[in-house]
């Protein structure tokens, strides 16, 4: 199976990650989430004589989208996000403010990434997974044993739900029901620090981890929730049932 190459590029202020995903045969690569240093992607770019062909935006915070209104310029790349994030989007100038910074309005995106869309890059093939809770549109781009997650899920931590669009059960949904369903081998790519391992998070991210008998089958460790009322409990993935909360029957 032909395997992309994947470069990542720290940068700016708050050390976001940004990756040039691109396809080795062809030469066509995409960005994603480009921060603050628009400078620095394009002359990798050039470096590696790459056609930049799309924007992908795992979400529209500040650090994430400040280079996307530079590169298109330079490029001609079109830009994609979920439609749940325009609002935070279209308000790029408002939140560099937030930080004492200036950023230049975004361009209009090109197109929405929606739950299930395949995109691609030359002949690699990504799918689309919504995962909200660090924004009400934040999604993953999942494929070639990899998930770029952005600020969904980092290595030993989850991401912040203090600011609007946030929610931590949300997110935790999303981690739970959703990247953590990936294979435990799954590269975890996230907006900032090091890269990861779903299987690492399963088993140590103290904010996310599943232990069995309180948020996790016994038998199979899937992921179980309890009822409201504190009954036996059937695993949904394995089947096992047994007390998980306040009653024994």
């Amino acid at each position: 199976m032909l395997q992309p190459r994947v470069v990542t590029l720290t940068n700016g202020a708050f050390a976001e990650n940004c990756y040039l995903v691109a396809d080795p045969e062809c030469g066509d690569a995409v960005i994603i989430d480009p921060g603050e240093e628009a400078g620095l992607f394009l002359a990798r770019l050039r470096h590696e004589g790459w056609t930049l062909r799309a924007v992908w935006l795992t979400h529209a915070h500040y650090d994430h989208v400040a280079g996307v209104a530079a590169v298109k310029a330079a490029t001609g790349a079109a830009v994609f996000l979920h439609a749940a994030d325009r609002g935070l989007y279209e308000r790029l100038p408002l939140q560099a403010g937030m930080f004492g910074l200036s950023a230049t309005a975004p361009p209009p995106p090109d197109g929405d990434l929606v739950e299930g869309q395949t995109v691609h890059v030359g002949e690699c093939a990504y799918l689309v997974v919504h995962t909200p809770g660090h924004t009400a549109g934040g999604v993953s781009f999942v494929g070639h044993g990899a998930a770029f997650v952005g600020d969904a899920l980092f290595a030993g931590s989850i991401g912040r739900t203090d600011l609007p669009g946030g929610d931590t059960e949300l997110l935790l949904s999303s981690i739970r029901d959703k990247l953590f369903a990936l294979p435990n081998e799954t590269l975890v790519l996230s907006g900032h620090g090091p890269q990861t391992t779903i299987g690492a998070e399963k088993r140590s991210n103290p904010f996310a981890k599943l232990v069995a008998g309180i948020n996790a089958c016994l038998r199979c460790g899937a992921e179980v929730r309890p009822r409201p009322w504190g009954c036996k409990t059937p695993c949904g993935n394995c089947g096992f049932a047994y007390p998980l909360g306040d009653c024994s029957d």
